[in-house]
């Protein structure tokens, strides 16, 4: 309750309960005698009780009242959805500010007073977006370069982004003068007369001119959230994952999962899903990386240096780490360009002995010939998790748009390789 009036700049009610807080804190016994404490106990009761029944009164009062614009917003928000066409989509619970004209003041409250909005947006189930401080939120330029890791440090630290971004997506762009400063979520998504999908956005006008203190604005505006959420549901992005539908018995080939024809996490293992999952950013974040980093195929070479580290120069000197055995077997289909057929694996298991001595200096023990035996047997399912690990290697580094020429790959039946231009390839 203090963080709340703390949040609608009510001051007097904010240190009367930071007050209680501390007398009913559990750690350090405060002695003033049960008959004090039971008269202290029934006041606040009380207190909490009349309090819950005035703003109860209040709120009920307030939510029948036009609820004011700001006063530099000279039309009336009677109706606040504004169409954008569907690229422009915000995820379910993403608030995103947006302005058609400056409102320094109200930058500057937002930028000094991070505290409000991430408060403000707990409390009614929103991540909150000021594009400016966007490339802040995200904390390390550790996402930007997973989606570009061919950018500088230089180059990151030039990426702009202004709040009228997302304005370029309004279906109607004379809606834009309606949209001076204030915050828009998607409600609905739905097929448009010429037959393209929409997001349905409702906006709500904030601004520092107002009458009404800024905390006050954000609490309105909350309410008026609530009020209006339907039973519409919006649309989530989730991968989809390919349904080979093949039996599980038929050997390795046939439980290889390619990401020839679409990207695919089933067969990534857990500690790396959760690692992935973040570095994209799904949601707005995703969608305003692309436009601003414009991601291509900028393949870097692949140096295999004398110690057998595997470092991708032109992607800022990135070292892709692999345990031995799953980095022999990396090697052994990198030095194989036309690609290895898993039923043929056997064929190359004294080479890929070979290729894990250089590894292993010490010599193999049994384990290490067993576990080279298993990967090499195409009935069993050895291969394809060393493939997944692989895969996982790169794609944990940088985005899959890219990763796909780096990893094993290739279709069910044919030989699996590794996309990546052997004139690319550099060993030491």
């Amino acid at each position: 309750m203090a963080y709340q009036y703390y949040l609608r700049q009510k001051t007097m009610a904010m240190w009367l309960f930071v007050s209680l807080s501390l007398l009913f804190q559990p750690f350090f016994k405060i002695a003033l005698g049960r008959l004090i404490w039971n008269i202290v106990d029934v006041l606040v009761a009380v207190l909490l009780v009349v309090l819950y029944v005035l703003e109860r009164q209040w709120e009920k009062k307030s939510s029948k009242e036009p609820l004011p614009p700001p006063s530099n917003v000279e039309i009336e928000m009677v109706d606040n959805k504004f169409d954008f066409t569907l690229e422009g989509r915000l995820a379910p619970k993403e608030l995103v500010y947006v302005a058609s004209e400056e409102d320094k003041e109200l930058m500057d409250f937002f930028e000094k007073n991070p505290e409000v909005l991430e408060g403000w947006g707990k409390m009614n189930g929103y991540h909150i977006i000021i594009f400016p401080l966007l490339l802040k939120h995200l904390q390390s330029k550790e996402v930007l370069q997973y989606r570009a890791p061919y950018l500088t440090d230089i180059e990151l630290e030039r990426l702009e982004i202004g709040n009228d971004f997302f304005l370029q997506y309004l279906q109607n762009p004379s809606d834009k003068e309606r949209m001076k400063h204030g915050f828009i979520r998607t409600e609905d998504i739905r097929r448009g007369a010429d037959g393209n999908d929409k997001a349905i956005n409702r906006f709500y006008p904030v601004s520092s001119n107002s009458t009404e203190p800024i905390a006050d604005q954000l609490h309105r505006i909350g309410r008026q959230m609530t009020r209006e959420q339907t039973e519409y549901e919006c649309l989530i992005d989730n991968i989809t994952y390919d349904d080979w539908g093949e039996p599980d018995y038929r050997g390795a080939d046939d439980r290889f999962n390619s990401q020839i024809e679409g990207e695919d996490t089933n067969d990534l293992l857990e500690e790396i899903k959760e690692k992935i999952a973040k570095l994209r950013q799904r949601g707005i974040a995703e969608h305003v990386l692309e436009e601003l980093l414009h991601p291509d195929d900028r393949l870097s070479k692949l140096v295999v240096t004398r110690d057998h580290r595997i470092v991708l120069p032109d992607y800022n000197n990135m070292e892709i780490k692999m345990e031995p055995l799953v980095k022999a077997v990396y090697l052994l289909f990198l030095k194989h360009p036309e690609g290895l057929i898993f039923k043929h694996l056997p064929d190359y298991r004294e080479e890929l002995v070979g290729i894990y001595v250089n590894l292993k200096p010490n010599g193999l023990g049994e384990k290490a010939l067993q576990s080279i035996e298993d990967v090499t047997n195409p009935f069993l399912n050895s291969i394809n998790e060393k493939c997944a690990r692989i895969r996982g290697a790169f794609v944990g580094q940088f985005d899959n748009h890219l990763a796909r020429h780096y990893y094993i790959d290739g279709l069910r039946g044919e030989a699996k390789k590794i996309s990546l231009p052997r004139e690319l390839v550099v060993w030491e």
